[in-house]
């Protein structure tokens, strides 16, 4: 499938964290190197960091199918309700990846989050760790796209998690 116009590979892993490590986090920063958007020091760090994803990160219960891509012009809404997507880069992902991703550029307001929590509660430590962890895809997706100022976001992600 395709995120932004950028090829993100969807081989099968049998568990979701290599899916994560492997073709989500490493490839599109390798991408970034290979095309002189990412220093190669980022890029030694995220390994590092990636290595130690399951220390933060847990497998599903069952992966979900998800939009991959939701962000405000990505969503159809009309009278204050959401009435479709567009443009997906679909795959199956731990559900928190798409919230985390939603709250990277304030797609969805706290109403949203209150009314899912309602429907099916956000486990602890979504907001304080899981969220800025998930946000590195989209943030190297970005640093691919546009470079600059991703790349820092990305760093300071690292930082914050030790890396």
């Amino acid at each position: 499938t395709l995120i932004g116009g950028l090829h993100q590979p969807n081989r099968w892993t049998d568990n979701w964290l290599d899916f994560f490590r492997e073709q989500r986090l490493l490839y599109m920063a390798q991408e970034g190197v290979r095309t002189g958007r990412l220093p190669a020091a980022v890029l030694t760090r995220l390994t590092r960091f990636c290595g130690c994803l399951d220390a933060w990160l847990d497998e599903p219960e069952r992966p979900s199918l998800i939009h991959g891509d939701v962000w405000t012009t990505n969503v159809l809404a009309a009278d204050g309700r959401i009435t479709g997507f567009v443009d997906p880069a679909i795959y199956y992902a731990h559900p928190e990846i798409e919230l985390a991703f939603t709250t990277l550029f304030g797609t969805f307001g706290e109403p949203f989050f209150a009314r899912y929590h309602e429907l099916r509660p956000i486990p602890p430590g979504f907001f304080e760790e899981r969220r800025d962890i998930y946000n590195l895809y989209p943030l190297l997706v970005h640093v691919r796209l546009f470079g600059g100022g991703y790349v820092s976001s990305v760093e300071r992600t690292l930082r914050r998690f030790g890396f």
